[in-house]
This record gives structure tokens, C-alpha cells and sequence, in this order.
């Protein structure tokens, strides 16, 4: 009988998860590997050989991993699940004038949902990854809290799981630096893991360009969407564009036109087909509204109050204070203006390293 209990690892064949099984497996717990395999390269359309998670090579990876520690390992085919949810909302978001973050999706929806289902049937207690966060309490509620690590800290992608999935979950390498963990697996004597690469593109999108995968995805869709217009804050027609899907708020470069001065899409209109620009300065705002909002810390996000809030991957955090909206949403003033507020994105509240709840950013943002 193990030490701790038994625990499920998704191994994607990486450093990161495969530190994360052998650490788990060293400090007594019954080990079992899991590799998702959520998306195939061949049918993208995209020209980058395969590699990733999904790659048969680091299936193999993962496998062998759990042949020389000892313990069982499992491939499951979540394909189905993970398009229908993932790359159909991915799709669905883009069309509608916003800006999605798959990897926020996958997490609440699919990946946890899915360990939670393979644990019941192995009879595994607990599930584990390898995230760069770490697992508080507080009056019985689990809550996410930073990583050591500053870098590579991930609690920002993980404020939509749930109670039942954080007191179910283990982080085993929130308590360590990147550098820590390359040199864990150099001594366990992975030495060409312990030198991997990391890939920063969103899985089911190897080449990194999602207007292609959106135009590959979406049948005449180049057609249906272009020509429409650039047009200036206060209404003026600037110019032609490729199509309102292909542009994100914020986005400055790649845009095919020349005004003589910094430009950046400031907002995107799908009714009409338009894309609005603006200076740098029309980027500013003093707030938006969140929805879907997953309380994490206490039992209801507190209003009336102040969090650095944080609306995008690896973003400082601005101070804010939060009040009640309806239903599941609240509404965020910020202390000082914020650039690029994207709605479809996330927006993740903090108190201190804690991770309050988070939710994703309606399209209410309030111009300053």
C-alpha cells in the first residue's frame, strides 16, 4: 500500500509533468501517468511538424517515464470532448469580435473534468500537474496561490476550478523555480529532458498563426469577412481590412495600412464588419465588467473591494475595486488606467499571492 494514496499524473512527455510524477512517486504516493491526447496535428492544416503535447514522440516520452519509475501508464483520447468545447468556443469567440484564451477553457472544462473521471475509474484520491501554483486553505476552501517561481508562475489560467477539483488536485512544483526542476531531472539522470525547450503556442495551433486556423477551419470564411473597414475613432473611413476575426484589441503591427502614425485596433464591431482605430492613449480604460466569475477564497467574490487585478498573461495586475453587478458578474474600476482591456479574456483578482476568483471580461469595457 503507498504512503500518501494514489495519484493520477497527466504526463504530456515535458519536464515540467514528468519532474511532477517522479517527485510524487519518491515521496511514497502510488504513481499512475496519464497522456491526454486532446488534438491531431494532421488534421490542423498547418505546416509545422507535429511536436508537443499531443506528439506521438512525447507519448513516448511519458511512457517511458512511467516504464523505468515503475508505474502504470495510460493514453485516452479526448479529442472529441476537447474540440467540441475548446476549438469550437475558440472559433466561436473569434467570431464574435473577441479574444479567447483556450488554455482557461481547457482547464475548468476539459483537462480537470476529464482527470477527475479517469481518477474515479482507476481509483485514484487525487489528481496532479505540473503547474507552476500552489494550493492554500482557508475556513475549509481550497484556493489557488502563485508559484515560487515569478517567471512561470500559472495561477492566472487556473481561476475556474472548482472546490471539488482543488481539494482533489496536488501542485508538486509550486514550492520550486524552473531551474530547480531542470535540475531535479539532470540528477535523476534525464539529462536531455532536463534541456527541453518550452512551447508558448496554444496546442491546436502548432504553426502559431490562428488566422490560419480559423480560415482552414471555418469554410469561406476569407470571403465572408472581407472588405470591410478601418474607420477612426470618431467615424472616418481609413481603409480596408481582411476581416474583423483576424485582429485583437490592442494589435498594432500586421494591420496593412499606413497613417503616419502608431495606430492600434481599439475596437472590433462583428455587426457591421469593422475594426476600430486608435492612439495609445484611446487604449486606456477605467474599467469593465466580469462575468462568469468563480469565487475561489471566500465564498463569494467580497464587494466594495480593492484587488490587483490582473487581465492577461504574465500583466503586473492593477489595483481595483470591485463591486456587484448581477448575476454572476461584477463590475472593476481600476485605481489607474489600464491598456488593452480585450474583452473574452480573463480577469483574475488577487489579494496578495491569492487568487480571490477570476472570470472572463464582458464586452463592457468603459473608455476613460
Amino acid at each position: 500500500m503507498s504512503k500518501h494514496g494514489k495519484v493520477l499524473v497527466a504526463m504530456s512527455g515535458g519536464i515540467d509533468s514528468t519532474v511532477s510524477a517522479m517527485m510524487l512517486h519518491e515521496q511514497g504516493y502510488e504513481v499512475v501517468g496519464i497522456t491526454m491526447k486532446t488534438w491531431d496535428y494532421a488534421n490542423s492544416g498547418g505546416g509545422k511538424k507535429e511536436t508537443g503535447c499531443c506528439s506521438l514522440d512525447s507519448i513516448n516520452d511519458a511512457r517511458q517515464v512511467a516504464v523505468t519509475m515503475g508505474f502504470h501508464h495510460f493514453i485516452v483520447d479526448i479529442r472529441d470532448e476537447f474540440g467540441d468545447h475548446v476549438i469550437d468556443n475558440f472559433v466561436d469567440e473569434y467570431l464574435a469580435g473577441r479574444t479567447p484564451n483556450p488554455c482557461v477553457l481547457c482547464n475548468t472544462h476539459i483537462k480537470w473534468n476529464s482527470l477527475l473521471k479517469r481518477a474515479d475509474a482507476l481509483d485514484c484520491e487525487f489528481i496532479a500537474t505540473g503547474h507552476y501554483a500552489q494550493i492554500a486553505e482557508r475556513e475549509g476552501r481550497r484556493y489557488v496561490t502563485k508559484g515560487k517561481d515569478d517567471r512561470k508562475d500559472q495561477s492566472y489560467v487556473l481561476w475556474g476550478l472548482s472546490q471539488e477539483c482543488l481539494h482533489r488536485s496536488h501542485f508538486p512544483l509550486g514550492p520550486y523555480t524552473k531551474p530547480e526542476v531542470r535540475q531535479m531531472a539532470y540528477d535523476w539522470g534525464y539529462h536531455e529532458l532536463s534541456k527541453k525547450g518550452e512551447s508558448f503556442e496554444i496546442c491546436f495551433v502548432p504553426d502559431n498563426d490562428y488566422r490560419g486556423f480559423l480560415k482552414r477551419r471555418v469554410d469561406g470564411l476569407e470571403e465572408r469577412v472581407a472588405g470591410g473597414n478601418f474607420i477612426s475613432e470618431s467615424g472616418e473611413v481609413l481603409g480596408q481590412h481582411a476581416g474583423y476575426p483576424f485582429y485583437t484589441i490592442g494589435q498594432r503591427k500586421g494591420l496593412g495600412i499606413a497613417l503616419g502614425e502608431p495606430m492600434y485596433v481599439t475596437e472590433i464591431r462583428p455587426d457591421s464588419n469593422t475594426v476600430v482605430l486608435g492612439s495609445v492613449q484611446s487604449l486606456l480604460r477605467n474599467g469593465m465588467t466580469v462575468g462568469q466569475v468563480n469565487s475561489m477564497k471566500y465564498p463569494t467574490v467580497p464587494v466594495d473591494g480593492e484587488f490587483l487585478t490582473q487581465i492577461r498573461y504574465n500583466d503586473p495586475g492593477t489595483l481595483a475595486r470591485v463591486t456587484r453587478s448581477q448575476g454572476d458578474q461584477v463590475d472593476v474600476e481600476f485605481m489607474a488606467n489600464v491598456r488593452g482591456v480585450a474583452p473574452g479574456q480573463s480577469a483574475v483578482l488577487y489579494e496578495g499571492d491569492d487568487v480571490v476568483g477570476g472570470g472572463l471580461i464582458y464586452a463592457s469595457a468603459r473608455k476613460v
